[in-house]
């Protein structure tokens, strides 16, 4: 292998690396809260200590993406309310269902936001865009939109039936470990896809 090659492949790992980022990065800052919130209820199995933690990390999100510059994404903002109105009910009442009942809610509106055809774009590195199907993109917004409403579905059986620490030392790896399957399964599949389609591409532009 020439040098040319080395480089040009260490370029090439640098920018896998970088797209890799680029499309989780804002899936975990969406989910950020919820994820928080069953880590926090699992370890101290009070909803109140751990409705109160996810309230500010959801206000802190919010306002460190506000200081950046950056826009709110509407996911984002559902998320964050969710969390300061539920999270609020159950630290005033002393009732946990208010919040985990919360985590089904927040859930169900993320699938149906989900259905919304064309949510995927903001999660697709600008590189791979234009080289992966638009059926492919399609069906992974319906993959992720059916994963929240049945971990919704999940979440809403238990808060009823088990006592919330049981929820969440349940959920906790169930509902991060289903969407961290589905992500590296949806970015392996696409870099496949995508990855051949772009160096085609530069070649065609370079003669």
């Amino acid at each position: 292998m020439t040098p040319s090659d080395n480089n040009l492949a260490a370029r090439t790992s640098r920018l896998e690396t970088s797209s890799f980022l680029y499309a989780v990065r804002p899936i975990a800052t969406d989910l950020a809260s919820t994820f928080f919130f069953y880590g926090v209820l699992a370890l101290t199995g009070d909803p109140r200590v751990a409705a109160g933690i996810s309230i500010g990390l959801g206000i802190a999100q919010i306002l460190w993406m506000k200081f950046q510059g950056r826009s709110v994404a509407p996911l984002q903002w559902a998320s964050t309310i969710m969390v300061v109105v539920f999270g609020g009910l159950t630290i005033v009442t002393h009732d946990p269902r208010f919040v985990l009942v919360k985590v089904t809610v927040f859930y169900a509106a993320f699938g149906v936001t989900m259905l919304r055809p064309g949510w995927m774009t903001r999660y697709i590195p600008n590189i791979a865009h234009g080289h992966i199907p638009e059926h492919m993109v399609v069906f992974f917004e319906r993959a992720w939109a059916g994963l929240m409403l049945c971990t919704g579905a999940v979440n809403l059986i238990l808060a009823l039936t088990a006592d919330p620490r049981a929820t969440a030392l349940i959920m906790v790896p169930l509902a991060i470990g289903s969407k961290v399957v589905l992500f590296l399964g949806q970015y392996a599949l696409f870099r496949a896809i995508a990855r051949p389609r772009i160096k085609a591409a530069r070649a065609s532009s370079a003669e």
